[in-house]
């Protein structure tokens, strides 16, 4: 499952020439938060970066994070530092006890001017080894920090089933094309953006008043559309037994950074809205807005320990969603295609780990987590289906992983106001297996009761079940009718919606518009 490569028996020790980037990295690219005392220590596998260092480095390369790909052989060098101080402290340490015996022998002695004498000299030897083991411990601890920063920051290592590179694998397709042979049809279409105002469905000039550049009102039959489209979502999960939870929007920094969301990506553009404290609440940890329910349904279990017998832990849950970075302008920011905020139904499972009992990075012989990852898959295809929408379902490649993914798998719909990007295509949903990524950053265990209590990290997978405004807009598209000016609902969605079949508009005769 896992993206290995052959690693000669010498790279472990001998060190590339720093092309890629230098070893210390840039400040920018360090955490741009505090992590809170009550906050549980990451515990990432320091131990297999040292014994791959080549594997992480190339990892780091194929997905884009070149400024991270020098962070293993930094590792090693401040491990080494770390190992040398480690050997001078315990002769130290050795030197002190026998100064410690010295001077118990020292004392039992008769009071003399030389054994004074002597035990002062042993004293003022034994304040200064103490002063010196203080600055090596010091050392060590401040070596320990920066090596658990730089392994904090690796991604995760990919899977054999992503595509090196920047290319998605195609591997199959929902629905038939609504206008296979363009050049035989006299279908009109129409973006959401013209569709929606036409009809009176979105306000985008009332949103850009009160809040700005891509934030919307949705009006109508709209917002019906959108709780329509909330409803039927769930009920196909709760069908397959995920369990309904309604998260937080407001959360940590600390756990949106576990989770594998960093403050700032690695063009330093913010991805996250950040909440401003006031100065009596600056010492207190930074809140975000969640970009996904993802992230606070992770933070849920976060310093908890499961029972074999309850993974897997199937959840579902409804949030707005809030992301900063919504591109740059262009045909992906007209419109809902590309908001700050939105609502979305979201899928997060915590599952039993591949192979606990073998090495921690070994291909899975049978995978818990590979089971759920295919059920979150066939949900997000049942739903696409039913709503008649034409997509295509991508192995997303490496250049395209976040941190914290190790394979990724997007759905894309036909959007008719995209044809001249992408041909059309635009995601619509998301489904990643994160391994124990996050889990060993926000210290989640999983008891193994088979192997006499042994704590293990679960796996971690998440999935959109459904993202609404995007899906309005392919609604909007796909289903509008140029003949009597009207968007017809799918009919999964009429019984949330009253059994309303048509949003209907009128033409007004003589002007072109409605």
């Amino acid at each position: 499952m896992y993206q290995l490569r052959w690693i000669c028996s010498t790279c472990r020790t001998q060190r590339p020439p720093a092309a890629a980037a230098a070893l210390r990295l840039p400040r920018s690219h360090l955490r741009a938060y505090t992590r809170p005392a009550f906050a549980p220590k990451p515990s990432v596998d320091i131990k297999h970066i040292r014994q791959n260092p080549g594997l992480y480095q190339q990892n780091s390369i194929d997905r884009n994070y070149a400024a991270h790909s020098e962070a293993p052989w930094k590792i090693i060098k401040l491990h080494e530092e770390w190992l040398a101080l480690q050997q001078n402290a315990r002769h130290l340490r050795e030197r002190n006890n026998l100064l410690r015996g010295k001077l118990a022998k020292a004392s039992s002695k008769s009071s003399t001017d030389d054994t004074s004498e002597n035990r002062a000299a042993l004293i003022d030897e034994a304040k200064a080894m103490k002063a010196e083991i203080g600055v090596i411990e010091a050392k060590e601890a401040q070596l320990q920090d920066e090596i658990d920063e730089l392994a904090q920051q690796q991604p995760n290592l990919s899977s054999t089933h992503t595509p090196v590179g920047t290319e998605p694998h195609v591997v199959e397709y929902i629905n038939q094309h609504p206008e296979a042979e363009p050049s035989q049809s006299d279908r009109v279409w129409r973006s959401h953006v013209h569709i929606g105002s036409e009809l009176g469905l979105l306000d985008f000039a009332g949103s850009a008043q009160t809040s700005g550049w891509g934030w919307y009102f949705l009006v109508g039959e709209a917002a019906m559309l959108e709780q329509a489209l909330v409803q039927y979502a769930l009920s196909v999960a709760r069908k397959r037994g995920w369990k309904v939870v309604a998260p937080p929007s407001l959360v940590y920094s600390h756990i949106a950074s576990a989770c594998g969301f960093q403050p700032r990506d690695q063009n330093g553009e913010q991805q996250v809205y950040a909440i401003e404290q006031s100065e009596k609440d600056k010492a207190k940890p930074q809140l975000v807005l969640a970009g996904t329910a993802e992230i606070p349904l992770a933070g849920m279990k976060v310093g908890h320990t499961f029972e074999d017998v309850d993974l897997p832990l199937k959840t579902v849950g409804v949030s707005r969603c809030y992301r900063a970075e919504a591109g740059a302008r262009g045909i992906d920011t007209k419109g809902l295609y590309r908001v700050h905020e939105f609502t979305k139904v979201e899928m997060f499972a915590w599952t039993m780990p591949d192979n606990p009992d073998s090495e921690h990075f070994t291909t899975p012989t049978s995978s818990s987590s590979e089971a759920i990852f295919e059920e979150m898959l066939s949900i997000q295809k049942e739903i696409l289906q039913a709503l008649g929408l034409h997509c295509r379902v991508l192995e997303m490649p490496t250049t395209d992983l976040g941190a914290s993914a190790t394979r990724k798998r997007d759905i894309e719909a036909f959007f008719p106001s995209r044809r001249e990007k992408d041909e059309g295509w635009g995601e619509v949903t998301s489904t990643s297996t994160c391994t124990d990524y996050q889990t060993r950053r926000l210290h989640t265990r999983v008891r193994l009761g088979k192997s006499g209590g042994k704590l293990e990290f679960p796996y971690t997978l998440n999935g959109t079940a459904l993202a609404a405004p995007r899906v309005i807009a392919a609604i909007l598209e796909n289903n509008w009718d140029e003949g009597d000016y009207s968007v017809t609902i799918p009919e999964v969605l009429r019984p949330f919606m009253g059994g309303l079949e048509k949003i209907q508009g009128q033409k007004m005769h003589g002007t072109g518009s409605y």
